[in-house]
């Protein structure tokens, strides 16, 4: 009895749909669109660097109230530029531990590729071994833990931190801001990571449908 044999479309259509490999994964590029945005948008509102630096506006605190009141005032203005010199500590923390740098971008990777924007109907194989999304999730749990909290990379993260947000105190109980003012849309309580929580923000609304496609 002769066989019929299939041709490339029949066989490619019995083969089920092809899945996207994560990076070109449309989920990925909206979070990838959503926080350069973000981003951009924020440092939109950075303030000109001479107004940070102004010599002439730096005088010596009264009492202990008066560099706290400085200190929220700038925070509400600088908060752009603050968030720049911490991210400037921190970056000059991890270049000079490249080991530190090299395995928190392999732990960020980890977490995109292998589990946010993995294709959910691709199960992760390792040496033959399927893994769950559960498992998956479990592992880099554990596994981010234990790096971060565990390992001279989280007291490197906290040291340079601290140190960043000390030179941001001081210069704030320094700098006079009688000088300074703020925009009727940028209230002098707003938020000094509220640029981060905008980005963070729009990050997890673009990861929440590859999040909510695992539960």
């Amino acid at each position: 009895m002769a066989t019929i044999p299939m041709t490339n479309s029949q066989s490619t259509a019995g083969s089920g749909p092809q899945s996207q490999p994560p990076i070109t994964n449309p989920a990925f590029r909206t979070f990838l669109s959503r926080l350069t945005s973000s981003i951009r948008q924020g440092f939109s509102q950075r303030r000109p660097w001479y107004e940070l630096i102004d010599r002439t506006a730096m005088a010596r605190p009264d009492n202990l109230t008066d560099a706290y009141s400085r200190i929220r005032r700038n925070f509400s203005y600088f908060k752009v530029n603050y968030i720049t010199l911490l991210a400037l500590v921190l970056a000059f923390s991890l270049l000079s531990h490249p080991f530190s740098l090299l395995v928190l971008l392999g732990l960020l990777a980890a977490w995109l590729f292998l589990y946010l924007f993995r294709p959910s109907d691709q199960p992760l194989v390792i040496f033959g071994r399927t893994f769950s999304d559960r498992e998956t999730l479990g592992i880099l749990v554990v596994l981010t833990v234990f790096i971060v909290f565990l390992t001279s990379i989280g007291s490197l993260l906290i040291s340079a931190i601290l140190i960043g947000v000390a030179i941001v105190c001081i210069h704030g109980a320094f700098r006079v801001p009688e000088d300074l003012f703020l925009d009727d849309q940028d209230p002098a309580n707003s938020g000094f990571l509220s640029f981060l929580g905008n980005a963070a923000s729009s990050a997890a609304i673009a990861a929440a449908p590859a999040v909510a496609s695992r539960v």
